[in-house]
């Protein structure tokens, strides 16, 4: 299996993930165990692997990380932009690839496992209006928590202030799907946005 065929694959739906291995080697629709640590990776960063780190120190789990190949906001991603990102995981990390950009979509491909998420990213998922309304956000979770998958929470610079799961109100019946890595464990302030402007500016 060469990988712009597999990457074929799984745009056309004919595959529902493929997993890359540090060594190149291609796994389709058999995604690992273990833990998996979500993003756009534009570009992968320190902090994606701190983090990474943090969560397999808290769990003694390995971590995998994913690339949702089709984002809810901003469509497909083209095929040599999918290799572009994947070839800065090669040697290095687990890759996997879907075309599931929502966490409800991806707890349905991974059943069982725990997602590695920033502060951020637990902000949004128990925001009403990323759902539409309070009772769609309620089921996604619950269909969440129904596939044996939960969240492992790390702190975030926003707003000026570190932020950490201790500053998101979680609804009482889901707040058991949060659990947090502490900020001794884990902190890089660092962004994805940042890194590109800094790369668009030179460096400076």
């Amino acid at each position: 299996m060469h990988e712009a065929a597999a990457i074929d694959d799984l745009l056309s739906g004919r595959i529902a993930t493929l997993t890359i291995a540090p060594d190149g080697t291609l796994r389709a629709d058999d995604p690992p165990q273990g833990l998996i640590l979500s993003g756009a990776f534009n570009p992968l960063h320190e902090g994606h692997e701190g983090m990474a780190a943090a969560a397999a120190q808290l769990t003694g789990l390995p971590v995998a990380f994913e690339l949702a190949v089709v984002n809810a906001d901003k469509g497909v991603l083209e095929p040599g932009e999918i290799a572009r990102r994947a070839a800065q995981f090669a040697g290095r990390h687990t890759l996997v690839l879907s075309r599931a950009p929502l966490f409800v979509e991806k707890a349905a491909l991974y059943p069982g496992r725990r997602f590695v998420v920033g502060y951020d990213t637990a902000a949004r998922l128990i925001a009403p209006r990323y759902y539409g309304s309070e009772a769609a956000m309620h089921a996604a979770l619950e269909a969440i928590r129904a596939a044996g998958c939960s969240f492992l929470v790390a702190g975030r610079l926003a707003e000026g202030r570190f932020r950490t799961l201790a500053d998101l109100a979680l609804p009482p019946d889901c707040a058991d799907l949060f659990i947090p890595i502490p900020e001794a464990l884990f902190r890089a302030d660092i962004s994805s946005t940042e890194l590109r402007a800094r790369a668009r500016s030179g460096g400076r």
